[in-house]
């Protein structure tokens, strides 16, 4: 296993990771993060394991940086869990204030920035990027379609943050193309951006595989 009795792991992003985090459902969410938990438990019972929950709802890349220092390092993780992305892209396509500071470009010299930062202060935390994603089949829709396509370098600049760092990454975009195939786009997100349960249940799947190494 990845993951050793004892150890904590910080789940950072935005609302994908917040899931209620804040409110009705403190502290972990009642999403993936919850369910990776309820996996450990299943899978470790009695196990030490520390989670903590630091999404917040409609966060970009530039927000977590802002917050990394207090949300993360302060907290001294044995590991550490990305998600983000998203909102990034929307911003730009929707051309919103300061829509600049969110391009892939951007992206890319935070992501970098943030890993060199968590690599200097926590020199032996372990590290995973969960790339961002956009559940539809529908190509030919004018707004999914544009977000499909526009998605890629942000999930390129992910997966070369991943190599560049050596660390965990989990192609998520991918794994709910293959996952289409099976269900309706609904079912795994209707918004294309926020989970259903069983969208939930397939991220915490693949970090509990992650972490457990099955």
């Amino acid at each position: 296993m990845k993951i050793k009795e004892g150890q904590k792991i910080v789940f950072i992003g935005d609302s994908i990771t917040d899931c209620g985090r804040r409110g009705e459902f403190a502290p972990l969410g009642n999403g993936y993060v919850r369910f990776f938990h309820h996996l450990l438990q299943a899978a470790l019972p009695g196990n030490r394991i520390t989670i903590i929950n630091k999404g917040i709802g409609g966060n970009t890349l530039i927000d977590l940086q802002i917050r990394w220092q207090d949300d993360v390092i302060y907290h001294k993780p044995d590991w550490i869990s990305i998600l983000v992305g998203i909102n990034d892209e929307h911003r730009v396509l929707r051309k919103v204030e300061n829509w600049q500071d969110y391009t892939a470009d951007n992206f890319r010299q935070r992501y970098q920035e943030v890993l060199a930062v968590t690599k200097k202060q926590l020199p032996d935390c372990g590290l995973v990027c969960l790339e961002p994603f956009y559940v539809t089949t529908d190509t030919g829709h004018q707004w999914r379609g544009l977000v499909l396509e526009n998605l890629q370098p942000y999930r390129k600049v992910v997966a070369e943050m991943s190599e560049g760092f050596g660390t965990g990454l989990i192609k998520l975009q991918e794994i709910f193309q293959e996952q289409l195939r099976f269900f309706e786009a609904e079912q795994l997100a209707p918004d294309a951006v926020h989970p259903a349960p069983l969208g939930h249940m397939i991220i915490a799947w693949q970090l509990f595989q992650y972490f457990i190494a099955l």
